[in-house]
């Protein structure tokens, strides 16, 4: 994030999450990508809610289809992660994508680019989105 030209946030955990929370109830395809429509009530309760959450923080990174092409991914030094790679997926665990979702991608030995966003996302949350991430590989 810092590579892209982000300000560093000090935060305490509360501000974090109501943070993440506001940035989650914007919706869309990604926060690069400025859109404002937001997820329905139903949509935050149901299998919906890991897709809004991976389009709300991730796509803008990983793209939309999980390839590893979003428009700020291009910006990073390392290439984010390519979803849609069975073979680079089936060498990560979910215990290894629940810690890098949570820790960041330093907390595994992966980019320090990819941010920690345990802060603002509840382990439920990060399980959902891990479970969610690995649904872009279809064999």
């Amino acid at each position: 994030m810092k590579t892209a030209g982000m300000v560093p946030l000090t935060l305490k955990a509360a501000d974090m999450k109501a943070l993440v929370t506001y940035l989650g109830s914007l919706g869309g395809k990604s926060a690069a990508a400025g859109a404002s429509k937001k997820p329905s009530a139903a949509a935050a309760s149901s299998k919906q809610a890991p897709a809004a959450t991976y389009h709300s923080f991730c796509a803008s990174c990983h793209g939309d289809n999980g390839k590893g092409d979003g428009p700020d991914g291009a910006t990073l030094s390392t290439k984010p992660q390519d979803f849609a790679d069975c073979g680079a997926m089936s060498k990560l665990t979910e215990q290894v994508i629940f810690k890098a979702i949570k820790g960041g991608g330093s907390s595994v030995g992966l980019s320090a680019e990819m941010p920690a966003w345990g802060e603002g996302l509840s382990d439920g949350q990060i399980r959902a989105l891990a479970q969610y991430v690995r649904s872009f590989c279809k064999k």
